[in-house]
């Protein structure tokens, strides 16, 4: 997930999804910044090479989700040996883990992701270069987003336990963010009722709080089942669930015309057959649908399902469908972020040696790059709140059960495109780890903050019941199911 750049705007309202409510205007002062955390960044930057070397080695493992095994294991093991408590396989998740020190309130949780996405395997070199054709790669910089979140969370405890802060530290390890859901079965389950406050980020191009919504969406796989049969030799006994996939695909296009704008459909076909002179009896497409307000989602997926249900009809065949996921928006928390953008300037932006320079000046001549200036990699985006961005979370879902609060850090040249092969090759060498670094800062140092005011974090719960409305109260389209394991099955090549 990547939420777009957006322009501000003068106040924020929560989508439909359970009601629309305008937040009340927020009176509380900012806090006093924790003491004596200049340790901790020092810290940090001591480590920033073992840090590098780590993110780097999940960089290389390209796992995709709920596969994530050496990449959840490599992190546990470097919390562990910090002296953290491990827990795994929380919420039916076996590369799911919750990391903890500490007793008592409040609980601060960071979040942690480590999956990679099909077919973007790529080398660290500013020129199209597969490292295994058609294998995963790391295009929305997952390896980067764990291995900070592990950083901060060794660095708070460090500096709980010298500054003998009470309270409970958690790093939470979330698998299968690209679709599978993953933190939607941990909401689910109980994984954050006892949480104060969730602290996330996401790799991109550029330093920010990230103030944006994003979009909810619902996912799953349409499995057409036909009759084969020779396609010349007895064609009219065959019924080709290729044709019921295709007659699917054909009335959806249609659909787009007809759905609220800011709606998101795309598919992608996963099984068309194996041969042409055998008429199909399986074929699988795969759907999603996006828009800000999950109820609009709700609609044009039903619409989505009748028309796999027309397509059968017509063409002679039958469907099934598995769903695969579903997220809530991302809700924002202005009190959190105002916490958390006064962090992220102290930390500040980086500067490019010659060598990343001419790195990021070759990406930028390559294909569907947006121009933009170098130097943004050197500057803090100003607060922006509210806005719509694009793309989808599972920390939405987490966002509207407790505050939450994520920021954006410049893993990427200035003008990337996330799920790209360029979002690979710079997440693999030193500008993606400076990056890393410009993020476990400022979540350490947000972390410090909220864990030394209660009142911060007693006004954030104010904010987020006012945000969402009286009545909400969370549910999934996932219901009871289980999370889907093998939603990546056949994309590791």
């Amino acid at each position: 997930m990547r939420p777009i750049p957006s322009v501000p705007m003068l106040a924020l309202v929560v989508s439909a999804a359970s009601g629309l409510t305008v937040a009340p205007a927020l009176t509380a002062q900012l806090p006093k910044p924790a003491p004596n955390t200049a340790a901790m960044l020092t810290a940090l930057d001591a480590a920033s090479g073992r840090y590098a070397s780590i993110a780097r080695q999940i960089w290389e493992f390209a796992e995709v989700g709920y596969l994530e095994e050496k990449s959840s294991a490599l992190l546990q093991q470097e919390l562990a040996a910090a002296g953290f408590t491990i827990t795994r396989g929380i919420a039916g998740e076996p590369t799911a883990f919750v990391a903890e020190f500490g007793r008592g309130k409040p609980v601060i949780a960071i979040l942690g992701e480590f999956d990679a996405l099909p077919g973007l395997s790529q080398d660290a070199v500013p020129e199209r270069k597969p490292l295994r054709a058609g294998g995963p790669g790391h295009g929305c910089g997952h390896h980067l987003f764990g291995t900070a979140s592990a950083a901060s969370a060794i660095a708070l405890k460090q500096w709980m336990q010298a500054n003998k802060v009470q309270g409970t530290l958690r790093m939470i390890g979330t698998p299968a963010e690209e679709g599978g859901s993953g933190k939607v079965y941990m909401v689910r389950d109980g994984v954050f009722n006892d949480v104060d406050a969730v602290i996330a980020w996401h790799p991109g191009d550029e330093h920010a709080a990230t103030g944006e919504r994003t979009m909810a969406n619902i996912t799953g796989k349409f499995r057409f089942h036909g009759i084969s049969a020779h396609a010349a030799g007895s064609p009219e006994r065959g019924r080709s669930a290729l044709d019921g996939v295709e007659v699917m695909n054909v009335m959806t296009n249609y659909l787009r015309e007809h759905v609220p704008d800011g709606t998101r459909i795309h598919y992608v076909v996963t099984n068309g057959g194996k041969a042409p002179n055998v008429v199909p009896d399986e074929a699988e497409v795969y759907y999603y649908v996006r828009h800000v307000d999950m109820t609009v989602v709700k609609h044009v997926w039903s619409r989505v399902i009748d028309a796999a249900k027309g397509a059968a009809l017509g063409t002679g065949t039958t469907y099934d469908l598995q769903l695969i996921g579903s997220v809530y928006s991302l809700l924002p928390n202005e009190t959190l972020l105002k916490i958390e953008q006064r962090a992220l300037e102290r930390v500040g932006g980086y500067t490019y040696t010659a060598e990343e320079r001419a790195f990021a000046e070759a990406l930028q001549k390559s294909e569907a790059f947006v121009p933009v200036t170098l130097d943004a990699i050197r500057k803090v985006r100003p607060l922006v709140v509210g806005q719509p961005g694009a793309g989808s979370t599972d920390v939405g879902d987490v966002s509207w059960t407790v505050p939450t609060v994520q920021l954006s850090a410049a893993t990427w040249v200035p003008g990337t495109a996330a799920h790209s092969w360029q979002a690979v090759a710079a997440g693999g060498m030193s500008i993606g780890a400076k990056g890393m670094m410009v993020a476990a800062k400022t979540m350490a140092l947000t972390a410090a903050d909220l864990f030394m005011s209660p009142a911060t974090l007693a006004e954030a719960k104010k904010e987020l019941d006012a945000r969402r409305g009286p009545h909400f109260t969370y549910e999934t389209v996932l219901g009871n199911q289980k999370p889907q394991l093998d939603y990546r099955k056949g994309t590791t090549n």
